[in-house]
């Protein structure tokens, strides 16, 4: 299977200087080819694909000569990533998906710059990491905080700078073997929601952090501090890196937590049934839309997935119109006063059972989940 390692390196003024000139050569022949292939489109009605697109940045690097300095790998590969853009765009045309998504032109001042490089096919090797250093093809070995042992064969490597400007390199390798956690026979069901993150069908209560509440403050005033400085100065420019530095501490904490959370359901659980959450319809409500998107459900599903697929666990999802919060655990009864997130303690007028709302909404995906299965 194929897995990925992501590391901080620490480039050099000299690397420091060729990787973004390489950022500025991606940026430029995205921006050329999707120019051209509008160009093309209007005039006569044909799209060009990556083939001829290629074709064409041979005899582009032939005029201009500074685009041969760098790397041609990522070069090819924004090329891919243009092609890739047009046919999502044509995929969500089809099927009615909006809005449609059509390519847009890359800034020069984006928040996040990267680029990707492989081996090339003819040559030894070029990327390697060993004894604390990155090597990349056209550049000195770069040095690399190595956090985790390397296993399989490295494919390609993706390097990136943040708003913050740390730059990041993230390794893909081939033929990684990972051990699959012990089986416990447990099954669980999980329903998400604000007050807590998670809550399990047995009891267990995992907390909302609320990160973004936590560093409200500081980051409002770095938000007013940045707004009093003139955009494209050198104290506009330090500002708003000190904000993006605040900002990257809220996504490390919400990270670290959702994968510990998530790590932890895998080992203790087989089987594992969520409910599927239409997040972009939640986030509508504006009363709720910080709150949501601070909790970020999506990723905590993304993770449970790619993690059961890992350890040889297994994740149900159970559909989104299912009255998780509604009914009876024992006897089915539907109660409809819990639509409203108010409610968090009811009795069942039928059978009398005392619930409370997260955990009788997780048995129920429990049970929803296992029938599916089933």
């Amino acid at each position: 299977m194929e897995y990925s390692y992501k590391f901080r390196i620490y480039p050099t003024s000299e690397q420091e200087r060729l990787i973004q000139r390489t950022f500025g050569c991606c940026r430029f022949v995205y921006n050329h080819f999707l120019a051209l292939r509008k160009e093309r489109y209007n005039a006569t009605k044909e799209t060009l694909n990556y083939v001829a697109c290629s074709r064409e940045l041979t005899a582009l690097k032939k005029e201009l000569l500074w685009l041969k300095e760098v790397d041609a790998v990522p070069l090819q590969e924004e090329l891919r990533n243009l092609d890739f853009a047009y046919q999502n765009f044509f995929r969500r045309v089809r099927e009615g998906i909006k809005p449609y998504g059509y390519p847009q032109f890359k800034r020069k001042r984006a928040n996040r710059k990267s680029y990707k490089t492989k081996h090339h096919a003819d040559r030894t090797p070029q990327i390697w990491i060993r004894d604390g250093k990155l090597k990349l093809p056209k550049m000195t070995p770069i040095k690399c905080r190595v956090s985790k042992e390397i296993k399989g064969k490295i494919l390609s490597a993706t390097v990136s700078q943040n708003a913050a400007g740390k730059y990041f390199v993230a390794v893909n390798c081939t033929d990684v073997e990972l051990e699959p956690l012990p089986k416990t026979g447990a099954v669980v069901g999980v329903d998400l929601g604000i007050k807590a993150l998670a809550t399990t069908s047995d009891g267990t209560e995992y907390p909302n952090r609320k990160f973004i509440k936590q560093s409200d403050t500081k980051l409002r005033r770095e938000s007013r501090r940045l707004s009093r400085k003139q955009k494209g100065s050198r104290r506009y420019e330090k500002q708003r890196i000190r904000k993006a530095r605040l900002e990257e501490h809220i996504a490390n904490q919400r990270r670290d937590y959702l994968q510990k959370t998530t790590t932890d359901l895998i080992r203790s659980y087989d089987v594992i049934c969520i409910e599927n959450l239409k997040t972009k319809g939640m986030m509508k409500n504006h009363k709720l839309a910080r709150s949501l998107s601070d909790v970020s459900f999506f990723e905590f599903r993304r993770e449970l997935e790619y993690k059961a697929k890992w350890y040889g666990k297994t994740v149900q999802v159970i559909d989104t119109f299912y009255p998780s919060s509604q009914l009876c655990h024992s006897c089915g009864y539907r109660n409809p006063e819990t639509k409203s997130l108010s409610v968090r303690q009811w009795t069942c007028p039928e059978c009398g059972e005392h619930h409370d709302r997260d955990v009788n909404a997780a048995i129920n995906i429990l049970n929803e989940g296992l029938r599916l299965l089933a």
